[in-house]
């Protein structure tokens, strides 16, 4: 049985990707996987799915889906009180 991971962040957080093709981006937690220890950011990490016709009726397409990040990759973005 896998180890759940003990996660930094919380679902609704601010969180800034500190590696990867969306350094430096911020966004919102919307999902957490335990088992695999990653998060799902709004807005962040987009990737493509080309999703084939089921019928001669229907027309293949291109979907794009948020993926997930190892919540490794993402820091708390705290902002200061003045």
């Amino acid at each position: 049985m896998p180890k759940k991971s003990k996660i930094h962040v919380r679902i609704g957080d601010q969180v800034r990707i500190i590696s990867g093709f969306s350094k430096n981006e911020v966004g919102e937690i919307s999902q957490i996987n335990r088992k695999t220890g990653k998060v799902l950011v709004k807005g962040i990490n987009f990737k493509f799915k080309h999703v084939k016709s089921t019928s001669k009726n229907e027309i293949g397409e291109i979907k794009q889906l948020e993926a997930f990040i190892h919540h490794s990759n993402v820091k708390l973005n705290v902002k200061e009180i003045l």
